[in-house]
């Protein structure tokens, strides 16, 4: 059994999976973030100055995340994966989520300011978010084994990242959905971040089209 605590609302069931094992399965909001303009930035400076800047890109998103409620899952590369609203609602989890998606791209922009200033490097993050059934799953080697989120909702998340532009969130139908019903995007709600649906994306390797709407970036148009 996979061990993690979760709230008594959950929508959760056990599966069994190979090799004797189980995995619990729940509803999630899964938030990918990754940082754009890093390869460039790995190649002008010094490796050990690179670890001293990711550790700071990382502490943004952390922090976001956490302080919106989220669960970091996954730290790899320049990028980050996060679960809101595991054990409550999906409105909880994907208001969560939404909160952490803007905090993470206002938060960042002045640290981006500020290496472009002092290190000559232009980088940027953007945001994927996608409401559904997740497994958490025990992965890894021997001994290092950790709990993550598996399955399509994870991954339409990721291929949202990858797909948003610098200094924006996009998020699915099943996140907006969950918004709308809490009201979260109102255009006329009181400090709510701009909004926008887009045209259906097609996500590669995907069967099926996906309404999907963002945070935008001000000249945003299409995907």
């Amino acid at each position: 059994m996979v061990e993690r605590r979760i709230g008594r609302n959950s929508k959760r069931r056990v599966v069994p999976v190979p090799q004797g094992m189980t995995a619990d399965v729940v509803h999630a909001t899964v938030l990918f973030a990754d940082m754009r303009g890093y390869t460039g930035l790995a190649e002008r400076l010094a490796p050990a100055r690179v670890v001293a800047l990711l550790d700071e890109f990382f502490g943004v998103l952390t922090g976001a995340a956490s302080a919106n409620g989220g669960q970091v899952f996954h730290l790899a590369g320049d990028g980050m994966m996060a679960g809101f609203g595991i054990g409550a609602s999906d409105q909880v989890g994907a208001r969560a989520a939404f909160a952490a998606g803007h905090a993470i791209l206002e938060q960042f922009e002045p640290v981006a300011a500020r290496w472009r200033r002092e290190f000559d490097v232009a980088t940027g993050v953007g945001v994927g978010l996608h409401f559904g059934e997740v497994a958490l799953g025990l992965l890894g080697p021997p001994g290092k084994r950790a709990i993550t989120l598996v399955g399509d909702t994870a991954n339409v998340a990721a291929r949202l990242c990858s797909r948003a532009r610098t200094g924006e969130v996009l998020f699915s139908c099943t996140v907006a959905a969950a918004l709308q019903a809490q009201g979260a995007l109102a255009g006329s709600a009181s400090g709510s971040p701009p909004f926008l649906q887009l045209p259906q994306l097609a996500l590669k390797g995907r069967s099926g089209l996906l309404d999907i709407w963002c945070v935008p970036a001000a000249d945003r148009a299409g995907v």
